[in-house]
């Protein structure tokens, strides 16, 4: 392999490495703890900060349950399946249906997330490189972002940078919550090329509701 295909397969390399562990919905601590590789140096190698060496590799493939070829992206190309319509498990009773195949860039999910009578306390929250945009499509979403506690309803929308600490949870509605998701891992944007059509709507534009404080469950 020339040196110039060698630069570009570890440099293609972090986008396979975040998209593998996406695929398997862990997380850059649940990699850590399994692998005794830092979070931080996962994170700098998924974002193409860092090139990773032989052993780790070696490590994350193992951990990871796939073959050195597919992380280096030398791997034949299978024949395209038919697209599953079905849901599959997530953490939390999570359900997710991926939208698009993992070729780098942006990519959607659905997430749908079961009913509850009430919430059972403040949405976990977690972090990382990236920036998402989510749209509720049925039911209300309990959106925790940093300090903020966002209730979303049907048809509204939030963007975010994901390094601020965020998770979701059922409002509690009395059904499930559906909401789509686009994901930029590597900080990745979606660009509109039309501005909004001003005078649509009879209701004009809706306050996003906020959870009080008072019942709020307190964090541990």
């Amino acid at each position: 392999m020339a040196g110039g295909d060698v630069a570009r397969t570890l440099a293609a390399m972090g986008p396979r490495l975040r998209g593998v562990r996406e695929r398997r919905g862990v997380t850059l601590a649940d990699v850590s703890r399994a692998t005794g590789i830092s979070p931080s140096t996962l994170s700098r190698m998924e974002t193409g900060r860092r090139k990773p060496t032989l052993e780790v590799v070696l490590r994350l493939a193992k951990e990871y349950g796939v073959a050195l070829d597919e992380l280096a992206g030398t791997a034949p190309v299978p024949a395209p399946e038919p697209r599953s319509t079905v849901p599959r498990g997530f953490g939390d009773d999570k359900a997710v249906l991926p939208l698009t195949r993992y070729v780098g860039g942006l990519h959607a999910h659905k997430h749908v997330l079961p009913a509850v009578e009430k919430p059972s306390g403040r949405p976990r929250q977690v972090s990382h490189e990236g920036y998402e945009w989510l749209c509720v499509l049925y039911g209300r979403l309990w959106l925790a972002l940093g300090d903020q506690d966002l209730v979303l309803a049907a048809g509204e929308v939030v963007e975010f940078d994901t390094r601020v600490l965020h998770g979701v949870a059922n409002a509690g509605s009395d059904g499930p919550v559906e909401y789509l998701i686009m994901f930029g891992p590597q900080g990745e944007r979606l660009r509109p090329r039309t501005r909004p059509s001003a005078g649509r709507g009879a209701g004009g534009r809706r306050t996003t509701e906020r959870v009080p404080a008072a019942e709020r469950t307190p964090r541990l």
